[in-house]
């Protein structure tokens, strides 16, 4: 269970690094393929309007090369240091 939280958190720190590097690196001429994203996902959301409630469901995922990497790197952290 330990290890289990261990990746989860690694993957997450992942995420936000690589997002964070993407955001960073997509004015920067030679770097900018870090930048480079696909976008997919539910647009527009789905609304279900029952008179006095309305819910919108949706979903999307921005997947940049910068998050795989340090996704990537983060999984491979966590396996070297065996959490």
């Amino acid at each position: 269970m330990k290890q289990t939280l261990w990746i989860v958190f690694l993957i997450c720190a992942g995420i936000v690094a690589g997002s964070l590097v993407a955001e960073l690196t997509a004015d920067i001429g030679w770097l900018s393929w870090l930048s480079y994203a696909l976008t997919f996902g539910v647009n527009p959301p789905f609304t279900l309007d029952m008179g006095v409630i309305s819910l919108s469901l949706g979903l999307w995922i921005n997947l940049s090369v910068g998050v795989i990497i340090f996704v990537a790197l983060a999984i491979f952290i966590g396996v070297k240091l065996r959490f």
